[in-house]
């Protein structure tokens, strides 16, 4: 069974920085793009990143540009999402998603229908 489970929120003072984890089970990661996405109470679920299954391709939402950085560690069928310079409104659920197709560059990363499996999320709150 394919299983995400995300982990490293929590709560960081504007400017500061956490390192989220996703860790896959159930399906050959490498061969999947992985993707990230926030959902902030009373707002719709919003793409952060995504990195293709070969890790050659990456792609950000313009409000994060620059300040956060997914990578992946395929050893470890590990996905990460870097955040720096974080924001209150970084506030959100943060989710990671993978590919609903293997070896398959997407062409809207920023789609949630790319996607054909979530996990639970991990909470991260910025104060000002």
């Amino acid at each position: 069974q394919v299983q995400l489970v995300e982990s490293g929120g929590g709560l960081v003072q504007a400017g500061g920085s956490l390192r989220l984890s996703c860790a896959a089970s159930g399906r050959t990661f490498s061969s999947y793009t992985m993707g990230w996405f926030r959902q902030a109470p009373g707002k719709e679920r919003e793409f952060v990143a995504a990195r293709s299954w070969g890790g050659r391709n990456t792609y950000y939402a313009d409000s994060v540009k620059g300040r956060f950085t997914i990578s992946r560690d395929n050893a470890k069928n590990t996905v990460y999402l870097q955040m720096s310079s974080l924001k209150p409104e970084d506030t959100a659920v943060y989710h990671c998603a993978i590919q609903s197709r293997s070896y398959s560059v997407p062409v809207t990363p920023d789609d949630p229908d790319e996607y054909d499996l979530w996990g639970q999320g991990t909470q991260v709150t910025v104060s000002s």
